[in-house]
């Protein structure tokens, strides 16, 4: 049976047939999506909760443990982390490959409802979710500055305009801003004014909590209109500005009215001051864009970028959108070289087959061969859901080796019968009906190579399972092609030579040459047939230096990439103020912004990163620059040393990174634990073990104990003669220092908060405890104080 025959015979429907997967390919080639590496990504959530003024310690076992006792009963869970800090607490979660994200986001949300009866009613707002892995480094970064308005107005303008839009565009999974606040009503309590009027601070909070109830109130409709009925002014101003609570009245003493004017200060401000962001060393609001596990990078930024001009149009004129940090452009970069590569190989393989055969017409064959079956491979990538990354190209690449063979194989027998005399189409079929069942066994031996990879299970089985597929699909196209389209074209193209024509000079030039490379072959094969002891010896020693060289050489799961980007974790002692973190930050982006091969800084610190920070840190692009990113790393290491009082740990972005946990470092390690002082413990042990090797560097732990504390130690006899109970301190403390939300302001674009807190000026010290007024509620005993 001739496989070939159908298609010798009947050139124009194969000729169609091969254009039809040309032009598939081509198709499937312009609507692949692009990516760095193939989708390996873990399917992750991660959930966050906000209590503002609650302790880690607090955070931890009154928030995160609810939520992880519920979330730790869905299945399909592998890894649960958690980590709690001042007023905020994050849980991530990494699902199994197979699971679907979505399915995985509607059990989150059911978890997080169940356990909210376990959460402390003093958390205002739901925990949240999102579909982004928190590990994964933002690819892009934008940065909003303005020289008139102050960051907390321009943090509302993001919040309200920016945000929303960039959290609904397909792939992105998380927008997080930083280095600024919403605006808010701040009330800065006056310990000795409440003293001396008798006034407690949980009459202040109540309150302000009632003066802005927004209930509904009804209307009054008669024959001609309808009236709405508001309370108050602030019902319809919607108590905006801090002029709309100073009258408020909040106690009664002999008569007279107490108003918030007179036991506070009421200002504008920012539900948080304690934040700061810079772009290049200027303040500005950071939007921090990641996306989602399993979206395509490249579509993701070009729709952000899309949305960009829209949204500045929307902004104030006098507010600036600039894309700070973009992780797509190395991406782009690194594609585009591996694509040049390819057509260079193609053209080599070209070159080299020309140079063999030494006619046009033969060597149009198996280039015919080899550019329908790379292309027909581009149709079997798409139809799988691939992408084009940096894995299968270079699988395209080396696959150009390997389907020139089938043709060159078919094209070689035929040619060898039209030599000795037969007619061309008789040489076809013979020629290909002959070599068929090599050529099949060669392309099936070559996939076969490649199937242990396709069974690999993990996340290094996802990631060269795509190179595998693709080299395997290539390979099977060759095989078709080599029986098809290479047959019915030796028929058509392929002619006897001619005796009475003399050789080209090219052709001399390189009959010249290959008479040369076979006389050196045969003096060499002589010589290993007459010093075989010599060669054996030879080949021991060259199987030894390949394991010693094995053995020696440098060994990890990815190469180190320079995508032209670092990012930077900043750690400090927590008991540091804002006032002096945000000085210290201001010192590392100076001293990074001086180094010629950075482009641009982007800092942020403050929020719930009590003595933290980040930094995010462009490179200019590697055709300005001699140095990799661990080269720059290592030249600011020294420089940034002499900040005292802060360690900023740099680290090279990576297309592929493990785990779902954020690190500042390449390598990690968990350590797991019952017992919280063994693992403080043996945790600070294996820091410093690991300190003492000199290949490692920026040793740390995530785990921060150097916070300084304070104390209040309740008379528990003496505040129940007073009839003061532990939950009675407890919230005066919360009124005092926690930054409370109090009350919350409704707008159309936006919830904003009342926040009420002691001033300044008076919670400077520990001895700020004792001016906390605590009210008797036993009426012969007066007032206590703790």
């Amino acid at each position: 049976m001739n496989l070939s025959a159908p298609f010798v015979r009947r050139p124009i429907a194969t000729v169609l047939l091969t254009i039809g997967i040309a032009l598939a390919g081509v198709g499937a080639f312009f609507a692949l999506p692009v990516s760095p590496l193939p989708q390996v990504d873990f399917p992750t959530i991660s959930v966050s909760a906000n209590l503002p003024g609650a302790s880690p310690d607090t955070m931890a076992t009154a928030v995160a443990t609810p939520l992880e006792r519920r979330l730790g009963v869905i299945a399909g869970v592998n890894e649960i982390t958690s980590s709690s800090g001042s007023g905020s607490t994050r849980i991530n979660l990494q699902f199994d490959l197979n699971r679907k994200i979505d399915s995985a986001a509607r059990e989150v949300q059911a978890a997080i409802n169940a356990a909210r009866a376990d959460l402390p009613a003093t958390l205002r707002s739901n925990p949240t979710y999102r579909k982004a892995n928190p590990s994964d480094a933002p690819v892009i970064i934008l940065a909003l500055t303005s020289k008139t308005r102050s960051p907390g107005q321009v943090y509302e303008a993001v919040s309200n305009l920016v945000q929303q839009k960039l959290a609904q565009v397909k792939g992105v999974g998380d927008v997080e801003l930083g280095g600024g606040s919403l605006p808010a009503v701040r009330v800065e309590l006056l310990p000795y004014a409440l003293n001396r009027y008798g006034v407690a601070m949980e009459d202040v909070r109540a309150a302000l909590q009632a003066s802005n109830a927004n209930r509904p109130k009804g209307a009054i409709e008669g024959d001609a209109r309808r009236l709405q009925i508001y309370s108050s002014p602030m019902d319809a101003s919607g108590g905006r500005s801090a002029a709309d609570y100073r009258q408020l009245v909040v106690a009664w003493r002999d008569g007279a009215a107490i108003r918030l004017a007179d036991v506070a200060e009421v200002v504008d401000g920012v539900e948080n001051a304690n934040t700061l962001g810079l772009f290049n060393g200027d303040p500005a609001v950071i939007v921090l864009i990641t996306r989602q596990p399993g979206a395509n990078v490249i579509e993701t930024v070009d729709a952000v970028r899309a949305l960009l001009p829209q949204l500045q149009a929307q902004l104030p004129q006098d507010v600036r959108l600039q894309v700070a940090s973009d992780s797509t452009n190395s991406i782009r970069a690194s594609l585009h070289e591996i694509e040049i590569t390819l057509l260079i190989s193609i053209l080599l393989v070209v070159a080299v087959v020309s140079a063999f055969l030494r006619s046009a017409r033969a060597t149009v064959i198996p280039a015919v061969a080899t550019v329908v079956s790379l292309l027909g491979t581009f149709g079997v990538m798409y139809l799988l859901g691939f992408s084009l990354n940096n894995l299968s190209l270079m699988a395209l690449t080396v696959a150009t080796g390997f389907v020139v063979d089938d043709a060159i194989v078919v094209l070689e027998n035929t040619a060898r019968h039209i030599e000795a005399g037969m007619e061309r189409f008789e040489a076809a079929l013979l020629g290909a009906r002959e070599v068929g069942f090599t050529v099949l066994s060669i392309s099936l031996s070559l996939v076969a190579v490649f199937i242990p990879l396709l069974f690999m299970g993990g996340q290094v089985g996802r990631l060269f399972r795509e190179f595998a597929v693709t080299l395997s699909a290539a390979v099977l196209i060759s095989l078709v092609i080599s029986l098809t389209t290479t047959p019915m074209m030796c028929a058509w193209l392929l002619k006897p030579g001619r005796p009475d024509k003399p050789p080209g000079r090219v052709a001399r030039w390189a009959e010249r040459g290959f008479d040369s490379m076979l006389r050196m072959y045969e003096r060499s094969l002589d010589w290993a047939l007459s010093s075989a002891g010599l060669v054996m010896l030879i080949l021991a020693f060259v199987v030894g230096l390949n394991v010693y060289l094995f053995s020696a050489a440098p060994k990890g799961f990815f190469p180190q990439q320079d995508t032209g980007q670092i990012n930077g974790g900043l750690r400090a002692d927590q008991s540091i103020s804002f006032q002096a973190m945000q000085g210290k930050l201001r010192q590392l982006v100076d001293i990074i912004r001086r180094d010629p091969a950075v482009a641009t800084v982007v800092g942020f610190t403050g929020g719930g990163r009590a003595g933290g920070g980040f930094l995010f840190i462009n490179l200019v692009p590697a055709s300005e620059r001699t140095e990799a990113g661990q080269a720059v790393i290592a030249r600011l290491r020294p420089q940034l040393a002499k900040v005292t009082g802060v360690s900023l740990f740099l680290n090279p972005v990576q297309d592929l990174r493990m785990g779902g946990r954020q690190s500042s470092s390449t390598y990690q390690y968990t350590l797991k634990s019952d017992n919280r002082a063994d693992l403080k413990l043996w945790a600070g042990r294996l820091a410093d073990a690991m300190k003492g090797q000199g290949a490692l560097t920026d040793v740390d732990s995530d785990q921060s104990e150097n916070g300084v504390e304070t104390f209040v130690n309740i008379d528990k006899d003496s505040a129940a003669r007073r009839g003061i109970s532990v939950r009675d301190v407890d919230n005066a403390l919360y009124n005092s220092f926690g930054q409370r939300q109090v009350a919350t302001i409704y707008d159309e674009l936006n919830q904003y908060h009342v926040i009420m807190e002691v001033a300044r000026r008076y919670a400077q010290s520990p001895e700020a405890l004792r001016d906390v007024f605590v009210p008797s509620k036993a009426a012969a005993t007066g007032t206590a104080t703790a």
